[in-house]
């Protein structure tokens, strides 16, 4: 498992499957531009949720595919928190015995929210040899897209590419029109490689898409802590 504060990548599991339904079944309008279709009479792409994760399994096994979930925990509301530096007793609004005026007890800090799944992350494409390179796509849910969610789960993921399992090269491909995954790699800071025409099968037809690279050698530090940085000349955290 890999993880940065709220966000946190696992493997993809069989239990996941109602929480994954959901999650795509809400998204469908704002997934369908983006996601992967195969050519007219081939039916390949129709499996069930437990297949595919059964897929992803086996291409994880054979060294061709790094799956993840990508999950994310809710920052607890600063309304539920006691300011720094004072007792609970001490809190603006509370009496001495530590009672609301209106006679309630003082409110615990919020115990830190559950983990739940908001999205995918799939390293693809992994080839071995002299090349040493692969593929990232990903998807993420829409109500929590925006909070750094997506960049942070990328940064994980390619530094765990480039560290534990020894690549070199990792590769991100958009299409053009996909302003939101734009903004991605532009944050984190992936070189611009061109238009790579007819690409890919996207909703229903062959798609140009924008190719985005990084090599080893561009984050000596870690694409994460890249971000990190990034991150703090705005005054904003990983996933706020």
């Amino acid at each position: 498992m890999l993880g940065d504060g709220p966000v946190r990548l696992r493997p993809l599991a069989l239990s996941d499957a109602p929480a994954w339904r959901e999650l795509k079944e809400r998204n469908r309008a704002w997934l369908t531009r983006w996601e992967a279709t195969v050519p007219p009479g081939d039916t390949s792409g129709r499996i069930t949720f437990r297949q595919m994760v059964r897929r992803l399994r086996t291409e994880a096994l054979a060294g061709r595919m790094l799956p993840f979930a990508i999950d994310y925990a809710e920052p607890p509301d600063p309304g539920d928190l006691p300011a720094a530096g004072l007792a609970e007793n001490e809190l603006p609004g509370l009496s001495r015995r530590g009672r609301h005026p209106a006679g309630k007890p003082a409110g615990k800090p919020a115990a830190p929210a559950a983990h739940r799944l908001v999205g995918q992350l799939t390293v693809s494409s992994i080839t071995w040899g002299s090349l040493r390179s692969a593929n990232v796509g990903y998807w993420v849910d829409e109500t929590v897209a925006g909070r750094g969610i997506t960049p942070t789960a990328v940064a994980l993921a390619v530094d765990h590419c480039f560290r534990a399992a020894g690549m070199h090269r990792i590769e991100v491909c958009i299409r053009p029109e996909n302003a939101a995954s734009l903004r991605v790699v532009h944050k984190l800071g992936f070189r611009s490689e061109g238009l790579r025409r007819a690409y890919l099968h996207i909703d229903g037809d062959w798609r140009d898409h924008e190719a985005f690279a990084l090599t080893a050698e561009e984050v000596p530090d870690g694409l994460l802590a890249r971000w990190h940085v990034t991150l703090s000349s705005t005054g904003t955290t990983p996933a706020g």
